[in-house]
């Protein structure tokens, strides 16, 4: 069993201060696979501290050589590909070629960012245009400090890339907080940190939960910037710790986002769409699009093609080729999940799919993967985010009511519009309050789009130039002309 007792500070292993251990589990097997350590206040001193040195020692190496070490951690995830595949399966539940998908998200979040800090370093210093007669105006992008990264568990390697990649490649360096829940694969990163020779405190990775870590760390007088992906709950508390000293925050957090199939969508392929919205790593997803809303022409139809889509997803190990969906990835969602299932219930909700239609595999934290049809917009599992494989439908009758009952909500990550007419499709979009909206499409996330939400599904954005601009401070140097 692998023992993560150690911290990766300053490009070196020391072991923790923290006395706590924490399980890692394999959830298909639902054993434990290693230990880490819970972490402690000292280990994030040490980290902010080695942080805070490297720091002017990186800005100063400029762009392009940011952008070059940035494309050797590309070309060492690519070299560890399979391998890393193979783990985060095993750690985190999901099925193997989802896990290569999040890889191949992974390197190209690193290669687009090694060619935006190159084109920050070109921009540097550019003449600002204005009316004022003999005097000159330059503007400066410089790095927003040492930033505290802390990810969530749903995307091991993903959501670590969309924000050391733009930290790094604006000439910040980071100290990053991985889930203690799957902390295996994204012990990679301080590995390939060794093999880059990456500056020393450039990269710290602190193992721990959010006692040992993450509180100290959204605390620390020594963090210039905090980016948290996860629960609003925790977002929360983040954002306050962030109000002293009044430091910059970016959240990404949850989402309840709709899917809307117009009057004119093909069944089928409209059938496809909404299986790989909610579905894709077993739901565990924070732009999953948990509500569907189907114009009723089309309801019957609809209900009946997913339920044949439903029947032939193939529950099981995560490493099998074979298998489509995973279990969830700990005990403690599947808990959660099972919670709302037992709202529903209670609730009588009519499920066109559920555990009742399938055999679940006999080891794992599977759900299976639900349907429920006409549930009531006052029900939680309308308005609230589920995070796991269950689906909650209501039909419409009119674009207009669809976009109004799309609306109604407090988050605003995402959604998915289907129609026969793509410029129709485009209009319900632009209609809708989310960042990141989808027609006639799966969710094709690219390093070049942003990332983020309206409502409580967060403040700021990920991904793009969006991205970096997240970790950068602009300064302007104005004065006579030369």
């Amino acid at each position: 069993m692998q023992q993560l007792d150690q911290q990766f500070i300053d490009n070196r292993w020391v072991v923790s201060q923290g006395t706590r251990r924490l399980a890692v589990m394999d959830p298909y097997h639902e054993r434990q696979i290693a230990e880490v350590t819970g972490g402690d206040t000292a280990d994030v001193d040490a980290a902010v501290d080695a942080a805070r040195r490297a720091l002017p020692a990186w800005q100063a190496l400029g762009g392009e050589v940011r952008g070059a070490y940035l494309e050797a951690l590309a070309d060492a995830l690519t070299a560890r590909r399979e391998a890393l595949m193979e783990l985060s399966a095993t750690n985190n539940g999901k099925a193997l070629a989802e896990a290569g998908i999040d890889l191949d998200d992974a390197i190209a979040c690193y290669r687009y960012y090694a060619r935006q800090a190159r084109e920050l370093e070109a921009r540097q210093g550019r003449r600002i245009t204005h009316d004022i007669e003999g005097v000159d105006a330059y503007c400066y992008e410089d790095p927003a400090g040492v930033i505290g990264l802390i990810t969530p568990w749903n995307f091991p390697l993903v959501t670590s890339a969309w924000k050391i990649a733009p930290a790094l490649a604006a000439g910040c360096t980071v100290v990053f907080k991985p889930s203690e829940v799957v902390p295996l694969p994204e012990q990679a990163l301080a590995e390939i940190a060794l093999e880059i020779a990456l500056p020393p405190g450039v990269l710290n990775l602190l193992h721990g939960d959010g006692d040992g870590i993450g509180a100290p760390l959204t605390r620390h007088a020594g963090i210039d910037k905090l980016s948290f992906t996860g629960s609003n709950a925790v977002g929360e508390r983040v954002m306050q710790a962030a109000a002293e000293g009044s430091r910059g925050v970016s959240l990404e957090l949850g989402g309840k986002s709709p899917i809307l199939v117009l009057d004119d969508a093909e069944i089928d392929q409209a059938a496809d769409w909404v299986m790989a919205g909610i579905y894709f790593n077993s739901g565990q997803i924070c732009s999953a699009t948990s509500r569907l809303i189907v114009h009723e022409s089309l309801t019957e139809a609809l209900y009946e093609a997913l339920a044949t889509r439903i029947d032939a997803i193939r529950l099981g190990n995560p490493l099998g080729t074979e298998t489509d969906m995973g279990p969830m990835t700990s005990q403690r969602q599947r808990d959660r999940v099972r919670d709302y299932l037992a709202i529903a219930e209670r609730e009588d909700l009519q499920a066109v799919r559920d555990a009742r239609h399938r055999q679940l595999p006999e080891q794992g934290y599977f759900i299976a993967p639900t349907l429920y049809r006409d549930v009531p917009t006052e029900s939680r599992l309308w308005r609230e985010e589920i995070f796991g494989p269950v689906l909650c439908a209501r039909s419409v009758a009119s674009d207009a009511e669809a976009i109004a009952l799309a609306n109604a909500s407090d988050f605003g990550l995402a959604a998915t519009v289907i129609s026969g007419d793509p410029q129709r499709a485009k209009h319900v979009g632009r209609a809708l309050r989310a960042g990141n909206i989808w027609y006639n499409s799966e969710q094709i996330v690219m390093p070049e789009a942003s990332w983020g939400g309206f409502g409580h599904s967060g403040i700021g954005r990920e991904l793009g130039p969006w991205g970096l601009a997240a970790y950068l401070e602009v300064k302007h140097l104005i004065g006579p002309a030369d």
